[in-house]
């Protein structure tokens, strides 16, 4: 019912948001047929007007670009001349991304304050932030939650520590984040989820906190989160300025191991700026700290991220792999099976660099060889419509099946350490 509204609305001539709205923009596949075109494919993603959405090394998996209409043509004839098959999925993203934002937001209105915390709309950070408040005030021996920095637009970091209330020993610790990029709303809600089963599902998920402790930062990049809501939904950065012109760091770049050396840009407009230095922005480093501080104590680093339904850990700077690369994958595949027996959905595991691209200056990389934390793993969870804007009416099965992996995941991990 609320879409017929929302397509009425549309239909009747009500006028776009003022935020950016991607008006006329495409989003194509591109089908590599062998590793000359995935060539191609890979030296096209190096033009910062084309943004890549998801770029796998894999043939036969799709590559997938946003291209602005004064470059359509252009990326076409390019494709064209090489041959290369695409296939337009989207031939206006704008008018997409509008109608899911009325949805999203008509969702919100509706539900109102009917309920603690929904998963029938993405929610907006300072209820997320209310959210782990309320859980920490109704559930005190069990949730704390800290401020572990502030964000460039002063925004409180909340961190969520989640306990089954044993305190008579130092527990072993697993580390969550989510929304390091922006525009990629499914990884908060994951989060969020995650929270939701190990406080208010306590009794069925008691065993993941017997000897764990669970601390949680679901948004971690939370003035870029807000800005997609508000002003441009495909943001991806940070919000602190960097020139004149332009805005933002990708905090995924930004860490301090191998920092800037492959993959990440130098231009300060680019998706994928690492940033003037390491470390240059009050989130990463934020988030830094609260590594090194359960340094020891920590043995499982999990990054939420969109999409492509990938369970990645190091490097992200080199193909090589880690030493201990065989205990990563382990956890990794736990997840990936558990996730297959229960809903038949396929996750690729491997190391980053050799599943999609390398990308130095990473968090997970970061967590693995300076915090010491032994498993480190980025979940890319599934697209949904073009990529990053999965529909309100995904947001439960898809963080429902996240769960399923990460509870194996937990599980082997638990197991192991």
């Amino acid at each position: 019912m609320y879409l017929k509204i929302i397509l009425s609305l549309l239909l009747c001539g009500i006028a776009l948001s003022k935020a950016d709205s991607y008006l006329g923009y495409k989003v194509y596949d591109i089908d590599a047929k062998n590793d000359f075109e995935k060539e191609v494919i890979f030296r096209l993603s190096g033009n910062d007007d084309y943004d890549f959405f998801d770029l796998p090394k894999i043939i036969g998996k799709p590559a997938r670009v946003m291209v602005q209409p004064k470059d359509q043509m252009e990326f076409e004839t390019t494709l064209n001349k090489f041959g290369i098959d695409y296939n337009v999925i989207n031939e206006d993203i704008g008018q997409t991304l509008e109608i899911e934002r009325l949805q999203n937001n008509f969702l919100r209105a509706a539900l109102g304050r009917s309920s603690r915390i929904s998963f029938s709309n993405f929610q907006r950070f300072g209820a997320i932030n209310a959210y782990l408040d309320e859980l920490a005030k109704a559930y005190p021996n069990r949730v704390s939650v800290k401020t572990i920095g502030k964000s460039y637009e002063n925004r409180d970091m909340k961190a969520i520590t989640i306990t089954d209330g044993d305190l008579s020993h130092k527990k072993k610790a697993i580390l969550v984040d989510g929304g390091i990029h922006a525009r990629e709303w499914i990884a908060p809600a994951a989060t969020i989820y995650i929270i939701h089963q190990l406080v208010e599902n306590f009794e069925k998920n008691s065993n993941l906190l017997k000897e764990y402790d669970w601390i949680i930062l679901p948004v971690v990049n939370p003035d870029g989160y807000e800005y997609t809501h508000t002003n441009s939904r495909m943001w991806r950065k940070t919000r602190r300025p960097i020139d004149g012109k332009c805005f933002g760091t990708d905090g995924n770049r930004n860490f301090d191991y191998h920092w800037g050396e492959v993959g990440a840009s130098a231009v300060s407009c680019a998706d994928t700026f690492k940033g003037p230095t390491a470390f240059s922005e009050p989130e990463t480093r934020a988030l830094r700290d609260l590594m090194l501080t359960l340094k020891g104590r920590a043995k499982m680093y999990l990054t939420l991220h969109s999409y492509g339904s990938y369970l990645l850990y190091p490097w992200g700077w080199t193909s090589e792999l880690p030493e201990t690369w065989r205990d990563i994958d382990e956890v990794a595949q736990a997840g990936a099976s558990a996730i297959k027996k229960a809903t038949g959905s396929q996750y690729t595991v491997g190391s980053s660099t050799n599943v999609l691209y390398a990308a130095a200056g990473g968090s997970d990389d970061y967590a693995y060889a300076e915090a010491k934390i032994p498993i480190a793993i980025t979940m890319e969870l599934p697209a949904g419509g073009s990529g990053f804007d999965p529909s309100p009416d995904q947001i439960q099965p898809y963080v429902e099946e996240t769960w399923i992996g990460i509870k194996a995941m937990a599980e082997k991990v638990i197991e192991k350490y």
